[in-house]
């Protein structure tokens, strides 16, 4: 095998799917709580290979390709199995099914994903729920919030199951979702809502030790979808001129 700089960014792209095979572990083991911390470092090598490509200018289609198999067990397999572990395990095949929906979407957004992939520069927007953002919705709800109490027990099965599904739609939708606020002065500058709403969501999730992220990515997923239907109901309806064409909607003919 030729040594070549792609291998450092690669390595990064192997821990992340090393965490992920963790997380299977530690959830057929009954320990949701480890399994969640081993798809959050999967997320951080996640980030830490595309970073450390383009810093050694490293960015490559064997990359893009490893990057998505490693994505579609850290980020798909692992928390529907966590799911399945949690809860539906008790309801036989009909469970399998429920509990796979994530991992089903997850794999078809990255196929899609890599299909319209045109280069490798980093991007605004994505269409449908990142991968990545489903696990977190998954595994903060699994692991922070399921036993706060705030939901009652008889609502446990409508909870799963819309958790499931709806982490499942987004990721296959064509809602275009913000990629993560850039720390610079110029993305504050121009998007000084979207940076402040995160900062909020970020310190209330520490504070909070954990329970306020599955709200937080709730509130992500549903804003969102509401933007993007507003966006949808004045292209088509809407007239030209109420249309500004600075809005954010201008960038939803990407393909990410």
């Amino acid at each position: 095998m030729r040594l070549t700089r792609s291998i450092v960014p690669n390595l990064f792209t192997l821990m992340n799917v090393y965490m992920g095979f963790n997380a299977i572990i530690y959830a057929a083991e009954g320990n949701l709580y480890k399994a969640g911390l081993a798809i959050l470092f999967a997320a951080v090598f996640d980030a830490l290979d595309g970073v450390v490509a383009r810093i050694l200018k490293a960015t490559s289609e064997l990359g893009a390709e490893l990057d998505s198999l490693c994505d579609a067990v850290s980020f798909g397999i692992a928390p529907s199995f966590m799911l399945y572990k949690a809860y539906f395990y008790q309801f036989g095949e009909y469970g399998i099914l429920l509990a796979s929906l994530p991992a089903l979407a997850g794999v078809t957004r990255l196929a899609r994903f890599n299909v319209a992939l045109t280069s490798f520069a980093d991007k605004l927007y994505f269409t449908g729920l990142p991968i990545p953002g489903g696990a977190l919705t998954i595994l903060s709800f699994l692991v922070f919030f399921r036993d706060t109490g705030y939901i009652p027990a008889e609502y446990d099965f409508a909870v799963y199951t819309a958790i499931s599904a709806l982490v499942g739609f987004a990721m296959i939708s064509t809602v275009k979702f913000d990629n993560m606020p850039r720390f610079s002065r110029r993305y504050i500058k121009s998007k000084p809502v979207i940076f402040t709403i995160f900062i909020i969501g970020a310190v209330l999730s520490i504070v909070t030790k954990g329970v306020a992220l599955f709200p937080f990515m709730m509130f992500y997923i549903v804003v969102s979808t509401i933007r993007h239907f507003i966006v949808w109901l004045k292209a088509n309806f809407g007239a030209d001129d109420e249309i500004d064409e600075g809005d954010d909607h201008t960038h939803f003919t990407q393909l990410d």
